[in-house]
């Protein structure tokens, strides 16, 4: 593991470039705002108002430049000057390139220069360039602390951020990297029994107490998606609950997390290339342990449950097989057709343990689920559908808030549920025409499992790509819900991030007729 300790300041604190590096960013219109005196605790003795005018002036981002200000100890850099209605205002994205690209690998600082509005996503992408896990030799030795100090500009940046804000910021970025940190380690380190005792510690520093169905028991109480998938694996399959109820809470709110820990594809097997990189498939189950812990230690004001869905989708004797049945924990069945359209099945049991067992008003599930949604959405954005208006706007809006980018898909039950129709089965558990909407069909499946007449709200996070940048994980979906789920929040930061619209009734009001008309599963 790395031995980086993320510290986030309000102000800037005085320190020597020579001893503490320290690197200056912001968009060149923030940057122009601030004048040397503004930074001079950071610079002095080793930079001259002169170099720094001269150096901020040289600054022509395309989409993004820096210039050193005395050596390789102290500089300046830009973040891009255009962003586009999908994009994050925060450039978040390019704010991790940059500090990722000057860290020193020794204690140094980094200062932040942006409006107050962007800070929450600031520091969610500056603890994405810092990931936890490494077993390079030689790595790990040595202790050093990171500092992410703040200079606002613009409305409200009168006042320094509070501590009540840096609190939160640092609650957040460690949801970010623990997430990043499960997703990077490989099954040896992160199968399912560790995955659970991860699940344990966080429970623990939250004073919850877990439950936790596991192996066989997972038949026994019919949950034959998390089970059925599992089943060949040396570590067995298990799902887990942590609950947290405060006094006062009128609402369900459970979030449900595909956890894969290792993906061959089953017995319709991952080519050799395919397959690396599967240790993240767990990335959706990982983004909501941080989220969770982090919405927690905030102060969440309505019931939150999160549901984490473990398997490892293993070859073996007791592999699932094209063209079994399973019985998912609904009672659909479900033809396999294919192995490697696994996280559905056991998203598709945790949907309706968060529907049947948790009462869930408000159901978000997340998962690194297709590779259609990269074709869809790209490197950066999620793809998400969602049974209700209200929510789609406040997901993307949130996405662009926190810069967990997420664009909406189609919600269309009726022209594509039926790519699922199988003559032995409900349903089967793959699309019969790969080309026609398969980010929505996928989340589709998973759907129909608390039906499409339910009467709260339901939401489908794919994040396949985003959840990793070349090689590391980004931590991507822990800043995301805790911006959508901000009004829930006691924690004046998040609210202030959540999405600007009323949606706490967190009530689908859909046309009943049409609503009978797609029904798919009757009397859950």
């Amino acid at each position: 593991m790395t031995n980086v300790t993320l510290q986030f300041l309000g102000q800037l604190a005085t320190s020597d470039p020579q001893r503490h590096p320290v690197v200056i960013i912001g968009q060149l219109s923030h940057l122009k705002k601030i004048s040397y005196e503004d930074v001079k605790c950071k610079l002095e003795p080793r930079v001259s108002p002169e170099i720094y005018s001269l150096a901020v002036a040289s600054l022509h981002p395309s989409p993004t430049d820096s210039c050193p200000l005395w050596l390789t100890y102290a500089t300046v850099a830009a973040l891009p000057s255009k962003c586009s209605r999908h994009n994050t205002p925060s450039r978040a994205h390019s704010l991790t390139k940059i500090i990722k690209g000057c860290a020193c690998g020794t204690d140094e600082s980094f200062v932040i220069v942006c409006e107050r509005s962007n800070a929450f996503a600031s520091a969610c992408a500056a603890a994405r360039a810092f990931p936890q896990f490494s077993r390079k030799s030689g790595i790990g030795a040595s202790k050093r602390k990171v500092s992410i100090e703040f200079l606002l500009v613009g409305a409200g940046s009168e006042t320094p951020l509070t501590e009540s804000e840096l609190e939160c910021m640092l609650n957040a970025a460690n949801g970010i990297r623990l997430a990043g940190k499960i997703v990077d380690m490989p099954c040896e380190d992160m199968h399912t029994d560790i995955f659970l005792e991860e699940v344990q510690t966080v429970a623990s520093d939250l004073n919850i107490t877990p439950t936790i169905i596991r192996g066989e028991e997972l038949q026994a109480r019919g949950m034959g998606g998390i089970y059925g998938v599992g089943k060949a694996a040396i570590h067995p399959p298990a799902l887990a609950v942590l609950s947290y109820t405060p006094d006062g809470a009128t609402k369900n709110i459970a979030w449900v997390g595909k956890g894969i820990v290792y993906d061959t594809g089953g017995l319709s097997i991952k080519g050799k290339t395919a397959m690396c990189g599967m240790k993240r498939d767990c990335g959706g189950a990982a983004a909501l342990l941080g989220a969770f812990h982090a919405a927690v230690k905030q102060g969440f004001t309505e019931n939150l449950h999160a549901v984490f869905c473990l398997a490892e989708n293993a070859v073996g004797p007791k592999s699932l097989r094209p063209d079994d049945i399973i019985t998912l924990y609904s009672g659909r069945t479900v033809e396999i057709n294919n192995t490697d359209a696994e996280g559905r099945l056991v998203l598709s049991d945790g949907v309706f343990y968060a529907k049947k067992d948790l009462k869930a008003d408000i159901i978000l599930d997340m998962a690194t689920l297709t590779g259609a949604q990269g074709i869809a959405t790209g490197r950066y954005h999620g793809a998400f559908i969602t049974n209700n208006e209200d929510w789609e706007l406040a997901c993307s809006k949130a996405g662009q808030i926190s810069g967990d980018l997420v664009h909406p898909m189609p919600y269309c039950p009726e022209l594509h549920f039926s790519e699922f129709a199988s003559a032995l089965a409900d349903m089967k558990n793959s699309v019969a025409d790969r080309s026609n909407a398969q980010p929505s069909c996928a989340g589709l499946f998973i759907g129909s499992n608390i039906g499409f007449d339910f009467s709260g709200v339901w939401i489908h996070v794919d994040m396949a790509f985003p959840v990793s940048s070349g090689e590391r994980a980004t931590g991507y979906g822990v800043a995301l819900l805790l911006s959508l789920f901000g009004q829930f929040s006691s924690t004046p930061m998040l609210q202030s991030v959540a999405p600007p619209i009323g949606i706490c009734d967190g009530i689908n009001h859909t046309d009943e007729s049409a609503s009978k008309r797609i029904r798919l599963v009757s009397d859950i």
